[in-house]
């Protein structure tokens, strides 16, 4: 067998070429196969055709069809997040030019872990967190995985900051992340103040932050992940700052808001934080994975710094390469920061506002016929993207039937979220391609597999 040819090189190009044409194909008929918005039959039914494709994992040798076979059944069984019915997630379908850019990162292959294997990227990131950072009132940003690493690195920066003993306070609706963190960091337990609204309450909040003692975190949300619900911000920072409190902000979900005209005031008092967590593979439809964790003091970063000698060697930051170690706990890691970077200057900040005031809009359209619908019950108008909703007068049970009937059927991807001690089908709207008819036939789906 001749030696495979590489993804980057004078040659890479036209080696990609064929390849990229097989796998647009595959990409198509993987799509035509399963017909909706995710596969049909379940998890056994899916695995067993994966099993099939795959046949044996390691051959003794190999197969030139595999690429086709292995995309093509990757998606067949897929839950495609841009077909319409695929509404569960914060799990946007990604721009086109978004993906054609992550391309790119793949054949040329950067590692963000030392300048002289990221020349241009690493500048690249450097640019763009600063504009991000600054957009949302911060000083400083470094690119995380996504909310999860963003929560975790928050939670890093304020232990450094005030020590070991720094405790987390936050709701019960905030992400699970965050006390998975203080758990992962060695910090003491959380205290979680109960959110019986949905939200943060600044009263409960000044009540716990009077009697607790030591240094303390606080961490708001904007956009929560099971109603897309926006803490009282304004309020929390002022009791923070009352208390001589250090503030995160969750804003994985609503944190794009700050650039829409429109919505940008829903995030008041977002630039009171210490530290805000930003995806953009969340309304910023971005590919997995684009996260940023912001700071309003960039000094604060100084705390991840790490010097390994064939990476960052003293003569050689001296010498002015930069040192890039200290922009992340990872070591190796892509340049995921392109992605964005060429949809912020393909799109501006007006056509990224449009995407999101439009998909807002679509929520809120949503919830008006789930409001004139006689058969359902909507649990609140939404603030971003997520309505919760179900059948009128249905058991927990019925709800939990309905989701499942329609995941096994392949015909709605629905999401599940419990509120006023009930449970209610989540639709999270992401697309800004979906129209008013598909939300009137995602509302007969619905209704349709409600058990009489």
């Amino acid at each position: 067998m001749s030696t495979p040819p590489l993804a980057s090189g004078p040659h890479g190009p036209d080696a990609l070429r064929p390849l990229l044409d097989t796998v647009l194909g595959a990409l198509t008929t993987g799509a035509a196969a399963r017909g909706g918005p995710l596969p049909a039959g379940g998890p056994d039914a899916v695995a067993a055709r994966v099993t099939d494709a795959l046949g044996d994992v390691l051959p003794e040798h190999g197969d030139p069809d595999a690429l086709r076979a292995l995309v093509h059944t990757l998606a067949a069984g897929a839950a495609d997040p841009a077909d319409p019915f695929c509404a569960a997630h914060l799990h946007c379908p990604p721009l086109a030019v978004a993906t054609a850019a992550d391309l790119a990162v793949s054949a040329l292959n950067p590692s963000l872990d030392s300048w002289d294997q990221a020349p241009a990227a690493s500048a690249l990131e450097a640019r763009v967190t600063g504009a991000l950072a600054a957009r949302i009132g911060l000083a400083d940003a470094v690119v995380t995985t996504g909310g999860t690493e963003a929560n975790q690195l928050a939670l890093l920066l304020a232990r450094e900051a005030h020590g070991a003993h720094v405790r987390l306070v936050c709701s019960a609706a905030a992400h699970h992340s965050l006390p998975r963190a203080a758990w992962l960091l060695g910090l003491p337990d959380p205290v979680v103040l109960p959110a019986p609204n949905g939200t943060l309450d600044p009263a409960a909040l000044d009540a716990a932050l009077t009697e607790l003692t030591g240094p303390l975190l606080v961490a708001a949300t904007a956009g929560t992940t099971d109603a897309g619900l926006i803490d009282p911000l304004p309020e929390i920072a002022a009791r923070c700052a009352a208390h001589h409190v250090r503030l995160h902000i969750d804003a994985a979900y609503g944190g794009a808001l700050a650039l829409s005209d429109r919505h940008r005031a829903l995030l008041t008092g977002l630039d009171a934080a210490h530290t805000v967590a930003l995806d953009l593979h969340k309304l910023g439809w971005q590919p997995v994975a684009t996260g940023f964790l912001a700071v309003a003091d960039a000094t604060e970063l100084d705390a991840l710094h790490q010097r390994a000698d064939y990476l960052n060697a003293g003569d050689d930051t001296e010498a002015g390469l930069p040192d890039l170690l200290g922009r992340s706990t990872r070591t190796t890691r892509r340049p995921d920061v392109l992605k964005a970077a060429v949809t912020l200057r393909t799109l501006g900040r007006t056509g990224l506002a449009d995407l999101i005031d439009q998909v807002l809009t679509l929520a809120r359209d949503f919830a008006d016929r789930i409001e004139a619908h006689p058969g359902l019950e909507l649990y609140d108008r939404p603030t971003l993207a997520t309505v919760l909703f179900r059948p009128a007068h249905a058991s927990d049970d019925t709800v939990a039937a309905v989701r499942r009937t329609l995941l096994h059927e392949g015909r709605a991807v629905l999401g599940r979220a419990r509120a006023d001690g009930r449970l209610w089908l989540k639709a999270t709207l992401l697309n800004p391609h979906t129209g008013p008819d598909d939300l009137a036939h995602l509302l007969k789906l619905a209704e349709g597999h409600t058990p009489a």
